[in-house]
């Protein structure tokens, strides 16, 4: 296929449905090998793939999801099935956490040293590294990110700014502008509308004034993505962060207003390729950790297969342009999700539609007991007992309120977890990130840097020395 073939078809109006080179036939069939190896040594181009808050067994349950569904691994296992990936462990600690966060997490990779929980690319001693897209702009590459959080979070900011706190997005958002990165897209409207910052600030309005083409929906997008002008992208297409996949895939007017992980993806892709010097793209799977952190199997699992789509995406443009390095990984476990039952428990989760956010946000006080019992069995097709159904009603009626990340609400969903895993055998080790070791993959040119086990920063270095990049 050549190359301006491979861009025209893949209009990817179906998540990771693009036109894709040999790598189709694994991800279609585990059992057939047809991707070829690479034979650039120096990338031209990278693309950093992140599934947030992914511990082993998210992927892994993932896969099964897919395989026992579907017939066919998941794209990431295909890799690995496939033999054509590098594989290897990677420590995730901070500064001072052997539990890191999201942005230090970041910072690692984008500093190339660990700093302490919370903060972007600020050391513990105070000194500021220059954060690794900030290096590949000035080296002369087209550099973006895109994820399904806000696109002034923890893991996209990790990589362009420098910040005391992570919690500072409205600062962000103003540091985005001044950076004038080629492609950012994902959620934090909050962020950038005048009516939603305290300082009354129109960010939106600063990024169309300085020349951006501004995108709001995801019809905009696919409208900017055709007309292919070479001013850079902003794409913000949601409050906070994006719906989760499974909500938006069974809600029409969730879909028609926000585009896929891989249709964004397919977007910046197409819009990086551009740059003759070649560009590096991070792309987040970021609701996979909001998932985990609210015990919510659904969002979780459904959310970790659209990154996976997305995956698709990357490797059938690696693959087609010979000259891409792709890095797919996550920055800590969260949670520790596991398999503990049987395969009809296992297999209930193919006919779920909705998420247990979904499920909670509109419950409220004045339900009964039969009226849970029949929004659950309508969302996830399970059939709880009335006293199950009356436990979830008592955070409504006694302001039982749960506390933990991504839950203004304070919603029960520990207690849903509860009753919905003896329905789906799939049990939790808490509610917050895990120290655990993380898996890492590397295809394309460079992917023999990857070793069996690294630490986190190391990945900063890789990549600069995978594209031949050095910094004076």
């Amino acid at each position: 296929m050549k190359r301006r073939d491979f861009f025209r078809n893949a209009a990817l109006t179906a998540a990771g449905a693009a036109v894709l080179s040999p790598f189709e036939s694994i991800a279609r069939d585990g059992r057939r090998v047809a991707v070829t190896h690479s034979v650039a040594k120096t990338a031209k181009n990278i693309i950093f793939m992140v599934s947030d808050g992914m511990s082993v067994g998210t992927l892994s349950m993932a896969n099964m999801l897919n395989e026992r569904r579907d017939g066919k691994l998941c794209n990431w296992m295909s890799l690995y099935h496939a033999g054509v990936a590098n594989r290897g462990l990677m420590d995730t600690a901070s500064a001072n956490s052997l539990v890191t966060d999201s942005s230090a997490a970041s910072s690692a990779w984008g500093g190339g040293v660990r700093v302490n929980n919370g903060v972007l690319n600020v050391t513990p001693d105070g000194s500021k590294p220059t954060p690794i897209l900030r290096k590949f702009k000035a080296a002369g590459k087209a550099v973006g990110c895109v994820t399904t959080v806000p696109i002034t979070h923890a893991t996209p900011a990790g990589f362009c700014v420098n910040s005391n706190s992570r919690n500072d997005q409205p600062g962000i958002a103003l540091m985005y502008h001044d950076l004038r990165f080629d492609v950012m897209m994902g959620g934090g409207t909050e962020f950038f509308s005048a009516d939603k910052r305290e300082d009354k600030q129109d960010v939106f309005g600063k990024f169309a004034a300085s020349g951006f083409q501004v995108a709001k929906t995801r019809e905009e997008m696919l409208a900017i993505d055709a007309a292919a002008k070479e001013a850079p992208i902003l794409g913000v297409f949601h409050q906070d962060g994006l719906p989760y996949a499974l909500d938006r895939e069974n809600d029409e007017t969730l879909k028609k207003a926000t585009p896929s992980l891989a249709e964004m993806v397919g977007t910046a892709l197409r819009h990086l390729k551009k740059n003759r010097q070649g560009f590096v793209l991070q792309v987040e799977g970021g609701k996979v950790d909001w998932g985990a952190h609210a015990n919510d199997v659904g969002a979780l699992l459904y959310d970790q297969l659209a990154f996976d789509e997305a995956l698709a995406v990357a490797i059938a443009f690696a693959e087609a342009e010979g000259d891409t390095l792709v890095i797919v990984t996550t920055d800590h476990g969260n949670a520790n999700p596991g398999f503990f039952g049987g395969n009809a428990n296992f297999e209930r989760m193919f006919n779920f539609k909705h998420t247990n956010e979904w499920v909670l946000q509109g419950i409220n006080r004045d339900f009964t007991a039969a009226q849970v019992i029949e929004r659950l069995e309508h969302a996830q097709g399970i059939v709880i007992k009335a006293d199950e159904a009356m436990r979830l009603l008592t955070h409504y009626v006694t302001d039982r309120n749960e506390e933990g990340l991504y839950n203004p609400y304070r919603l029960p969903f520990a207690e849903l977890a509860q009753i919905q895993q003896h329905y789906t055998s799939v049990g939790w080790g808490s509610m917050d990130h895990s120290g655990d070791h993380v898996e890492i993959a590397a295809y394309g040119p460079g992917r023999e840097l990857l070793k069996p086990f690294v630490r986190n920063t190391d990945l900063h270095n890789l990549m600069l020395e995978a594209t031949g990049v050095t910094v004076g």
